[in-house]
């Protein structure tokens, strides 16, 4: 069984070691090397670092060219495993393998197709959430639906520990899923189009907020916990004639730009001044 994974980002990591544990993954599919941190420093993707201490070849294209859409094919793969990968992949990709290409997809479809289906979760306070095993098709989260795990939301859930926890959860039942779906046991389902929404790439500036116009506490809770940790709840302000950037971040901690982050508390003591926008807030 003949595996390639296409994914990116750290907490998609166990859902590849999972499939390394149980079968022969052949190579991985990540974004290139990009620029993080305060320095901007090159770095590789969490999924290359694993892969290269795996030593399994690795394929980071910015683009799926002819060339690369060739050197899957020469691979001759039995089946594509996606996870957050980060990139639209070409039909022509997908109908390389001999099974087909599944992809994890944290909602449960056809609810929230698209990128960012947990961020819009919590910003709509939505209760319940889930993880859906789908086999890919050339829509958008539109194929046919393998397996699902629902599961309840608490109220103190970030969109860090959801996208942490919920391939955690997937990466534990993968080998079944593919196992079943291989032997015949699993009967994919049509999703129901007419009850598919849809979610938006979200950008630094959805974070922002007017402290002269704040949302109300509960909108804001959600917009916390939903852009954290990127690109978080975030506004500027002036005070003693310099312009200051300040984030909302969970557990009721504010951090001002280029420091550590403080409790409430903490901060108000630093900013007697902010007391009142501050306080409406929370």
């Amino acid at each position: 069984m003949k595996i390639i994974f296409f994914g990116t980002p750290q907490p998609v990591v166990p859902v590849l070691e999972a499939l390394v544990k149980n079968f022969t993954v052949i190579a991985v599919v990540t974004t290139p090397d990009q620029k993080a941190g305060r320095k901007q420093l090159i770095t590789p993707s969490p999924i290359k670092v694993f892969a290269q201490k795996q030593n399994i070849p690795i394929i980071n294209p910015q683009q799926f060219s002819n060339e690369t859409i060739e050197q899957l094919r020469n691979l001759n793969a039995d089946l594509f495993i996606v996870a957050a990968y980060g990139k639209i992949i070409s039909p022509a990709v997908l109908e390389l393998p001999k099974l087909g290409a599944i992809n994890i997809h944290p909602s449960l479809l056809p609810k929230y197709r698209g990128p960012t289906p947990i961020q819009t979760t919590l910003l709509n306070g939505d209760g319940t959430s889930g993880i859906t095993f789908m086999k890919m098709d050339a829509q958008m989260d539109h194929g046919p639906i393998l397996h699902q795990i629902p599961f309840t939301l608490e109220k103190t859930d970030t969109f860090a520990w959801l996208m942490q926890s919920k391939f955690a959860q997937a990466a534990q039942i993968l080998p079944h899923v593919i196992e079943d779906y291989i032997a015949g046991k699993i009967k994919p389902q049509a999703q129901d189009d007419a009850e598919a929404t849809y979610t938006k790439i979200i950008k630094k500036a959805d974070g922002y907020i007017d402290l002269n116009n704040p949302p109300n506490p509960d909108q804001m809770d959600r917009m916390i916990r939903a852009y954290y940790p990127w690109p978080t709840v975030w506004t500027k302000t002036r005070i003693k004639n310099q312009e200051i950037r300040i984030k909302f971040l969970p557990k009721n901690k504010l951090q001002v730009e280029g420091k550590n982050p403080v409790n409430l508390k903490d901060f108000l003591n630093g900013y007697p001044s902010m007391q009142e926008k501050i306080t409406e807030i929370f």
